[in-house]
């Protein structure tokens, strides 16, 4: 089992941050304060996006860059869980776009954040490519 920690701080207000051993984020109502889901979404994204990779560069698949945009919905009821997640992926300058479709399709089949999310919430992923 592997263990992670981060630490919170908080004011009295909703005005904090988190740290971890590589770096710090502010949170809530503060300049550049994520807000909850923001931080869930960045979650998602990064993890989709380092497993991605992994699988990319295992195929040694070429790329320019990518551009991730993560929307949600909340269901109405209590708690208001997700009921759905979009994620937008467009992969710029890539050669292989067949190779570069499945590794995106396996980097959310392993993402543990991803099947974490998956579990409440129906997660789509579109895939786009655009030519330099």
């Amino acid at each position: 089992m592997k263990q992670d920690t981060i630490q919170l701080e908080f004011a009295n207000t909703f005005v904090g941050s988190a740290t971890s051993p590589s770096g710090r984020v502010v949170i809530g109502q503060q300049p550049d304060g994520m807000a909850p889901y923001h931080l869930l979404f960045s979650a998602l994204g990064s993890c989709f996006y380092a497993t991605f990779l992994s699988v990319a560069n295992k195929k040694r698949l070429q790329f320019t860059r990518a551009n991730i945009v993560i929307n949600g919905v909340k269901r109405d009821a209590v708690p208001a869980t997700l009921q759905e997640v979009v994620m937008d992926f467009t992969i710029v300058g890539g050669t292989d776009e067949d190779g570069l479709r499945q590794s995106a399709e396996l980097g959310a089949k392993y993402c543990s954040i991803h099947e974490t999310i998956s579990q409440v919430a129906d997660v789509k992923l579109n895939v786009t490519f655009v030519r330099e």
